[in-house]
């Protein structure tokens, strides 16, 4: 019969062996997190051909992206406080085979619907993997400066997954076949799964009272995958259609009588106490507003590469390679500082240097090289980006309890999906009219086409910088405790079965 000793106990933690094991798990956890994060990505440069061989229409396409990144965010809270009812480490497993299948359905599919379908089970058993994942790390982690280097690679890779995923789906486009693009987290997840059997440590679920919580379980998926599906439609229709309207007005409507539900109910699906903290708080509020931030970037860049300067689907992905660089090496520094200095000043510099970078890539002009605009300005928000995910993710968990850690991670990945969706809609749309307007404007202009793009794509990254710079005073006003604290895991300790 499996016993439950505390994770905390000091002869445990010294010992090399316990030691290892840790860092294993944290490599098979990092791996999950990063198939999760690329895959929103790894297939947009894909997608034409995945049309052209299972002849989606034009109206159908974007269901390639929108299928998986609308189940996962619909379902990313109750992903995360099954975890926490069942076992993190459980529904990590149940996650990663459920991923596995579903990537091959999807990579096998012999015409759109069962893409669809694929894409749509990957999000859903996304939702599970991604906050257990991250729930694990927390609870694998209590020593300060142990937790600190865990978070930066975790940070690191959740930040660096997007641009990975250009570049993967670049390479395995031009040299092997779309379906690659998601045919390659089949091996990978159930490579994942054998490291998690043999390293990542199985946890006992907090003892639980009362029944679930499906008046808020229904009302909290539905009401995101309204708000995230409305942004989608807004980035195709507009802001002023009566489709986007109607989803954004009743995605809203259903979160609040979610969070009136949450309030009055007695098993709550997301305790209120968890945001209500002022430091967790501020860090969920940033993870809201950085991601749009760097759809500015990546959605832009991707069209002036291709576009504008010419570059091959490969070229293209390949010219993203410093941006996971930099975010590995400021995760890295960052987890050294963070147990000193505390998240405060990191995460004030890290949005500094993405204000600093994303300016400096507004000034892009027609006939500008990758060398002299993009590099530079590339580099500068990595730089930031890696320290201001290593701090945002430590203190979107600051304190919390054990039996919440699930719900705590999902809650960080929520806002983090809710924030590119936003960002891709609202970006999407003042990038097409920044466009027309400087076609209406400038007639006489050579390249007018050419200079009109790189206008549009000026406009959104200004506005980039102005997420970034909104994120500086929630921080300043926001996360309070000092170093020690953040760092710290739940007071009520960690237990694992052994």
């Amino acid at each position: 019969m499996p016993t439950a000793t505390a994770i905390r106990n000091p002869d445990e933690i010294s010992t090399p062996t316990s030691a290892s094991k840790r860092w294993l798990a944290l490599g098979v956890l990092a791996l999950a997190q990063l198939m999760v994060v690329l895959d929103a990505t790894i297939v947009t440069i894909s997608l034409p051909f995945a049309q052209q061989d299972l002849h989606i229409s034009e109206a159908s396409k974007q269901w390639m992206l929108t299928a998986y990144t609308l189940i996962f965010g619909g379902l990313l809270l109750l992903g995360g406080r099954l975890a926490d009812y069942l076992g993190r480490r459980r529904i990590f497993l149940i996650g990663l085979v459920g991923f596995a299948a579903a990537s091959a359905l999807a990579g096998l599919a012999q015409n759109a619907g069962q893409l669809f379908a694929g894409r749509g089970l990957q999000g859903a058993f996304a939702a599970l993997l991604a906050p257990a994942a991250l729930s694990l790390v927390s609870i694998t982690f209590t020593e300060v400066t142990e937790r600190a280097k865990a978070f930066g690679v975790f940070a690191g890779v959740s930040a660096g997954g997007a641009a990975i995923g250009l570049i993967a789906g670049g390479a395995l486009t031009e040299y092997a076949d779309w379906r690659w693009c998601l045919l390659v987290n089949t091996p990978i997840a159930l490579l994942a799964l054998v490291g998690a059997y043999a390293f990542v440590i199985k946890d006992v679920p907090a003892p639980r009272t009362g029944g679930y919580d499906l008046p808020g379980a229904l009302t909290g998926t539905a009401g995101l995958i309204a708000v995230v599906y409305g942004f989608s439609v807004a980035a195709e229709d507009g802001w002023g259609a009566s489709s986007t309207l109607a989803l954004l007005i009743a995605g809203v409507a259903l979160l609040i009588a979610f969070v009136v539900i949450e309030n009055r109910s007695a098993n709550p699906l997301l305790p209120l106490r968890i945001p209500g903290e002022i430091n967790r708080g501020g860090s969920y509020l940033v993870a809201l507003l950085v991601p749009i931030a760097m759809f500015a970037m990546f959605l832009n860049l991707s069209f002036y590469l291709q576009v504008t300067l010419g570059y091959s689907a490969l070229k293209a992905g390949v010219a993203f390679l410093p941006f996971p660089i930099g975010i590995v090496i400021s995760a890295g520094v960052a987890s050294a500082l963070l147990p000193k200095i505390g998240p405060r000043p990191v995460m004030i510099a890290g949005a500094v240097l993405g204000v600093v970078g994303l300016l400096y890539l507004a000034q892009l002009e027609f006939g500008d090289s990758y060398a002299a605009s993009v590099l530079p300005a590339m580099s500068l928000i990595a730089l930031g980006m890696g320290g201001l995910f290593v701090a945002m993710q430590t203190t979107a968990l600051h304190q919390v309890d054990e039996a919440d850690s699930g719900v705590a991670s999902a809650l960080l990945n929520a806002a983090q999906q809710v924030g590119g969706s936003i960002g891709t809609a609202l970006l999407t749309t003042i990038s097409v009219q920044a466009a027309e307007r400087y076609v209406a404007d400038n007639p006489a202009v050579d390249n007018l086409l050419a200079r009109a793009a790189i206008h549009s794509y000026d406009v959104a990254f200004y506005i980039g910088a102005g997420f970034f710079l909104i994120s500086i005073p929630i921080v300043a006003f926001m996360i309070r405790d000092k170093p020690e604290n953040l760092l710290e895991g739940s007071e009520h300790g960690v237990h694992v079965g052994v």
